[in-house]
């Protein structure tokens, strides 16, 4: 079966600093780098055969620690971007709760705040779900597929392969920097299962589905 597996970017001052990335080209900080090198070996050992990343900087140079060590080129996927938060990016949790405290809850509630020009969760989760499949269609029976994006991109797109409604379902936690989850074809609806998330070095062994 073909594995995807979803790679957040390493850590950016954005990130330490708690704001809204958005669609921000954020450049990873000197932890992010450090991140990134430090987990490539691990997916390296998954035998990656297709490699893509956001067209963000910060993902493409995480990917470059793993296109480093494989020979993979880092193909750009603009459906891979983060989710836009319009007037938001830029801004932490209590700047964004003083200027907009009834979207501000809204956002909160799981909810897509209006009037503010942030992505609806549906819309990021298709076009990511999407950008996910077409790179699975590439890829061959037993092959690998990493890609590099980012938390709610990650989240949402990994919801809409499961089938799940990004609108209703908020079962998945976003993943920590440079942490990354499996997903694997299968043969059964909705046509991918979850076999590893948030996870921090290599794909879990297959007692790690039992029980």
């Amino acid at each position: 079966m073909t594995d995807l597996v979803l790679w957040r970017h390493g850590q950016t001052d954005y990130n330490a600093a708690l704001r809204v990335q958005g669609q921000v080209d954020v450049p990873l900080n000197k932890v992010g780098r450090a991140q990134a090198e430090a987990a490539a070996p691990g997916l390296a050992a998954l035998g990656p055969t297709l490699l893509a990343a956001s067209p963000l900087g910060r993902a493409q140079e995480t990917a470059g620690a793993l296109a480093r060590l494989t020979g993979l080129g880092v193909g750009s996927v603009e459906g891979l971007a983060e989710r836009s938060f319009g007037a938001w990016e830029g801004l932490s949790g209590a700047e964004i709760e003083a200027g907009w405290p009834e979207q501000h809850e809204r956002w909160r509630a799981g909810q897509d705040p209006e009037g503010v020009g942030v992505e609806p969760r549906a819309r990021v989760a298709e076009r990511v779900g999407r950008a996910l499949a077409a790179l699975a269609e590439q890829a061959g029976e037993g092959d690998v597929v990493v890609a590099v994006a980012h938390g709610a991109a990650i989240t949402l797109g990994a919801s809409w392969l499961l089938g799940l409604d990004p609108s209703a379902w908020f079962g998945l936690r976003g993943l920590d920097n440079c942490h990354h989850a499996v997903l694997r074809r299968s043969r059964r609806a909705p046509g991918w299962m979850l076999v590893g998330w948030n996870l921090p070095g290599s794909l879990p062994g297959p007692t790690a589905l039992k029980g």
